[in-house]
């Protein structure tokens, strides 16, 4: 597991940031600039340069033949658990869908995600995009299988059981007793009032994209 700096970045990762989250993805015929401004104007409170780096992954994941279903889940690590960091947007209707609670695993950190791990047993999240696949029934009910697409990142995800589901210790009333979310074993979780919906809207093909400043992710990510 690494230890990654917090959200005070150096210059020369601002200047990346601020590069990277330019318009250069969209796909053909597609009004990239319309299409940022309009999930913005719904999206206040995602910083800007983290909506156009989730968009450049979904265009790369896109072209590969990945994300049909063009659904897209952005979590912010970089917020605090008791902020709501989880978007999700339909991008053929340009609309946003979700702006939810997500919890951060273990391994983590407490309200403030800093470490994120590829490694089994970590109990940490990870970074990078996925990709939604099945979903089932597991012990929290129903949940949505991640592929983890980032070789040395998140490709462990199956492995990990890094999955999508509900949990009762993502609410506001969790929050205000113990001043942070409850956390999971690196698994995204989600409050259990909006998890069925939430899953089946990304699930078989929607994509998540997990956010953190960590210099050596944004440097090497096959997808920025």
């Amino acid at each position: 597991m690494r230890r990654v700096p917090g959200c005070t970045t150096t210059l020369a990762l601002a200047a990346l940031l601020t590069a990277w989250a330019l318009p250069a993805w969209a796909g053909p015929g597609e009004d990239r600039e319309a299409l940022q401004a309009e999930l913005a104007r719904q999206a206040p409170e995602l910083r800007p340069e983290v909506l156009g780096l989730a968009l450049r992954a979904e265009a790369r994941a896109r072209a590969e033949g990945r994300g049909a279903k063009r659904i897209l889940a952005v979590i912010d690590y970089s917020r605090p658990s008791t902020t709501r960091r989880l978007w999700i947007f339909d991008l053929g209707r340009r609309r946003l869908l979700f702006h939810e609670l997500v919890a951060h695993g273990k391994g983590s950190g407490e309200n403030l995600a800093t470490r994120f791990s590829n490694r089994g047993r970590s109990l940490a999240s990870s970074l990078g995009l996925f990709e939604a696949g099945a979903t089932y029934q597991g012990k929290h009910g129903l949940s949505l299988k991640l592929l983890g697409l980032e070789p040395g990142f998140n490709d462990r995800a199956e492995r990990r059981a890094i999955v999508i589901h509900g949990a009762d210790y993502v609410s506001r009333e969790f929050a205000r007793v113990h001043g942070r979310l409850g956390r999971s074993w690196g698994c995204p979780a989600v409050r259990p009032e909006v998890a069925r919906a939430l899953i089946e809207a990304l699930a078989n093909g929607g994509l998540v994209f997990v956010y953190y400043p960590d210099e050596r992710w944004l440097a090497r990510s096959r997808y920025l």
